[in-house]
């Protein structure tokens, strides 16, 4: 080829090889198979359903693949932003939990904080579980993610079931924020979080969210957050009476929790729920103080 281009004083660089793909002709056939495929596995994406395909006798390139779920709207149901936003001002304790064995019940609780999506939107839920026995012991939905909601939920955990020895959660600023570390040491419980990175240091509740969003959410989708909070009422209600778990002995959680009522448990005054942010402002130990001495509202946005 070098040598005709210097007989006939052609610039290499303009001459390319002529291509020898064919045209995709059964474009249409490959794009209804996509559709069906995404409706029975809407976990698959472009790698998946490109051994998928070309199982089913349709010779394409992954990269077609893309382009045609692209084209579709398809899109692979899967875990895609992280809820952990840490905050550089707040203390950070470390994991507590490595190599410890869970030996009975309320001996250590995590909780996390997950998207849940409602007709095109997300909202946020979070849920505590007991680490022995597996039982959601409170959960919430809310359109937003601040540390009243995480308070409240732990308040009430606190209130049904008593209190833990350790309770692990990540390194979210929810989580590091003064008001929610300061009920946990008012009570003498051990905090614990987790590593940055580290998933499996809170396996625990990340399983459980596997389990909510493919048996419940992602079935039903839920098209208000008044169907979705009854809906999965409902599932926590099945889960922890009804379904067994293998890891259990096939037993449910509620037949493995033993409720412990003689922990005496300090609460958070109901009227300071809407002075949390003002607590922010104040010294740890001066959060602490309160929630131990259950001073009023009043006095405490004094200080303030």
């Amino acid at each position: 080829m070098r040598r005709q281009c210097e007989l006939l004083n052609v610039n290499r660089s303009k001459l390319y090889r002529k291509s020898t793909k064919q045209p995709f002709s059964n474009k249409e056939e490959l794009s209804e198979f996509l559709v069906k495929l995404h409706e029975y596995f809407p976990f698959y994406g472009r790698r998946r359903m490109h051994q998928m395909a070309l199982k089913n006798g349709f010779k394409v390139t992954q990269y077609k693949i893309k382009e045609l779920m692209k084209e579709l709207k398809i899109v692979a149901i899967v875990p895609k932003r992280s809820l952990t936003r840490a905050n550089k001002l707040h203390r950070k304790y470390p994991y507590l939990l490595k190599g410890v064995k869970i030996e009975r019940p309320n001996q250590a609780w995590a909780t996390d904080i997950t998207y849940v999506r409602i007709q095109g939107c997300y909202a946020y839920m979070m849920a505590i579980i007991d680490l022995y026995s597996r039982k959601i012991l409170s959960w919430g939905i809310s359109n937003t993610q601040d540390a009243t909601f995480c308070v409240n939920l732990l308040d009430e955990a606190l209130r049904r079931f008593g209190k833990p020895e350790i309770f692990n959660s990540d390194q979210g600023s929810q989580y590091t924020s003064k008001v929610f570390t300061s009920l946990l040491h008012a009570n003498n419980i051990r905090i614990s979080m987790d590593g940055i990175g580290r998933a499996l240091d809170n396996v625990y509740i990340e399983r459980f969210w596997r389990t909510l969003k493919y048996e419940d959410i992602h079935l039903r989708q839920y098209e208000s957050l008044k169907e979705c909070r009854e809906g999965i009422s409902n599932f926590i209600e099945f889960y922890n009476t009804q379904r067994i778990h293998q890891s259990l002995g096939y037993r449910t959680p509620d037949e493995l929790y033993k409720q412990n009522m003689h922990l005496n448990i300090v609460r958070p005054h109901f009227s300071w729920k809407n002075s949390y942010s003002m607590m922010e402002g104040m010294e740890f130990e001066q959060c602490v103080y309160i929630f131990k001495n259950r001073i009023p509202k009043e006095e405490h946005l004094k200080a303030a």
